[in-house]
């Protein structure tokens, strides 16, 4: 059985910093590449981050990009996402993603989910 458990979550002021990390039992994560979506209150489920099998390249999206970066370690079987500069509009559960293509930026192609961790950031 196949599961990806987030942790690293929790109530941040703006500016600071969190580190979010995603184990992964039942699948081997350099099978998979890996990535993070987010959903805020109200808002759609939006594409993060992602990374290759091997960890070499990466896809940041705009809104993250210089602030937030995505890394594995395959043989912990674990993935990361350090995020700096935290805002307000940051506040969203962080979902770990795994998939067999590259890279799905929309849910829709996602082989499997967590169930999220939540990041707060007040002003």
């Amino acid at each position: 059985q196949v599961q990806l458990v987030e942790s690293g979550g929790g109530l941040v002021q703006a500016g600071g910093s969190l580190r979010l990390s995603c184990v992964a039992s039942g699948l081997i994560l350099s099978s998979y590449h890996m990535g993070w979506f987010r959903q805020a209150p109200g808002k759609e489920r939006e594409f993060v981050a992602a990374n290759r099998r091997s960890g070499g390249n990466t896809l940041d999206a705009e809104s993250v990009k210089g602030r937030f970066t995505i890394s594995r370690d395959n043989a912990k079987n674990t993935l990361y996402l350090q995020m700096n500069s935290l805002n307000p509009e940051d506040t969203a559960v962080y979902y770990c993603a795994a998939a067999l293509v590259w890279f799905p930026t929309t849910p829709q192609g996602i082989n499997y989910w967590g169930k999220g961790t939540l990041v707060t950031v007040s002003s």
